[in-house]
């Protein structure tokens, strides 16, 4: 009983001078220091924003087409006389080069029948003024004899009437004036109907001159030549071959110039139709839409799309866009032209651009004045900016479009703002900033938004 008596006693006791050890000890100790706790400065790269000569960029690809091109056909019936030895499928021809004839020998014939009738008609025409040339000269003295004669039978009634001469000499005298009337009304009637010959004769002529002409036409058509330099392409017919009107003879394709038929988005090729900033297009007649589109002045660049060195490129023009928007794709075909694709071919380097080459077309538009940025200081349609007091800010901006590592702003964004390029974990607004102006990010920048190329290749 006494046992558990004192150990009811003792553990109290322990436990209470424990808490009083434990009390005096934190009681005893010096006060702990506190620190005032702040952000860490982040060291960021930045670049000042502000309005870059800009122009828009779309890409677009297509296949190589000549831009003049002849499919030959026969105008006449007949056998294949000549073939021009290069007539082959890649050769190329100059301009004017004869490159068949069709057997001519029955043309000619027809075009000197031709040729006789005309002259006969010419010289029948000849005859017929000299002709009227005579006529009216003896209509000349006819008329003089008439006269004459008929002073002569007025003398010869007043005879007549004192007696002097019998009726009879008066007879004979009044019958030769009737006889010369005669005469001047025959050749009066001949001279008349000159004008009606004449112009019958110069029907005929007419007529033969357009035998004629029909006949050397029919002729011509004999020999084809080619209207321009061009590249042979198929070749249909041999030499004795007969051919009939309307038969396939061989295709050239035009060495001057080819197209491309670049199929573009209809959101990329409105980003392209800039004249003087925000000036409207005006595209309701075709007047308007060449004038228009010479305001544009669009630069076009073509590379071909496998195989050659990045930096060959060919400049092109923009001529016409196509009339009717794809449904499958969305897209409106631009007929790009390239003039002298042969010119500076470089083996290995730059071929001559050939007909069904894949080719990428490279729109790029006019200058305007937009605010651009790298795209990569976007998150999620914010930019991070350093404020006055140098601290973080988080701006929500617009963006107005995206062009490959650019995009243009659209709103959010002012001039001298300064823009952090650095990526930052965590985000925390106000953060302190200790910034480092990137001045080769800021060029690079300006040279992407003027539209250099890879290739360094502005303009």
């Amino acid at each position: 009983m006494r046992k558990l008596f004192t150990k009811a006693f003792i553990l109290p006791l322990i436990i209470a001078i424990a808490v009083v050890l434990v009390v005096y000890k934190i009681n005893s100790k010096p006060p702990i220091d506190h620190v005032s706790l702040k952000y860490p400065i982040k060291t960021v790269e930045i670049i000042t924003a502000k309005t870059l000569s800009f122009r828009s960029r779309a890409v677009a690809f297509g296949s190589i087409e000549a831009a003049t091109t002849l499919a030959a056909k026969a105008e006449i019936n007949g056998k294949i006389s000549y073939i021009h030895p290069d007539l082959k499928q890649g050769a190329s021809l100059a301009q004017g080069t004869v490159i068949l004839r069709i057997e001519p020998t029955e043309f000619e014939f027809s075009l000197e029948q031709s040729k006789a009738g005309l002259a006969s008609s010419e010289h029948s025409l000849k005859q017929l003024e000299v002709e009227q040339k005579t006529t009216q000269q003896f209509l000349k003295i006819a008329l003089r004899n008439f006269e004459i004669g008929r002073k002569d039978l007025e003398g010869s009634a007043k005879l007549l009437t004192q007696k002097v001469i019998s009726s009879s000499k008066y007879n004979l005298a009044e019958q030769k004036q009737l006889q010369l009337q005669q005469q001047v009304e025959d050749l009066q009637g001949k001279v008349a109907s000159f004008p009606s010959r004449t112009a019958v004769l110069v029907a005929q002529i007419n007529k033969s001159k357009a035998q004629l002409g029909q006949s050397q036409d029919i002729l011509n058509r004999t020999e084809i030549r080619l209207p321009f330099a061009a590249r042979i392409g198929s070749v249909f017919v041999e030499k004795d071959e007969y051919v009939g009107v309307g038969g396939k003879l061989f295709e050239a394709l035009g060495l001057e110039a080819v197209e491309v038929i670049a199929q573009l988005s209809l959101k990329q090729f409105s980003s392209l139709l800039v004249i003087d900033g925000d000036q409207e297009l005006q595209l309701q007649s075709p007047e308007q839409i060449q004038s228009q589109f010479k305001n544009i002045n669009l630069d076009v660049n073509i590379q071909l799309v496998q195989g050659i060195e990045e930096n060959t490129i060919w400049r092109g023009e923009l001529m016409r866009i196509s009339e009717a928007v794809d449904p499958t794709t969305n897209t409106i075909g631009l007929v790009v032209k390239v003039e002298n694709p042969y010119d500076g071919v470089l083996p290995g380097k730059k071929p001559p651009l050939l007909k069904g080459m894949f080719v990428r077309v490279e729109f790029v538009s006019t200058v305007i004045q937009q605010m651009v940025l790298p795209r990569k200081t976007i998150h999620q349609g914010r930019v991070y900016i350093a404020d006055k007091d140098d601290k973080l800010e988080i701006r929500p901006v617009m963006i107005s479009r995206k062009q490959g590592e650019l995009v243009v702003v659209a709103t959010g964004i002012e001039n001298g703002d300064r823009i952090i390029i650095t990526d930052l974990v965590p985000v925390i607004v106000g953060q302190p900033l200790k910034m480092i102006l990137a001045d080769e990010v800021e060029k690079q920048l300006a040279i992407d938004a003027f539209g250099a190329s890879k290739n360094g290749d502005a303009k």
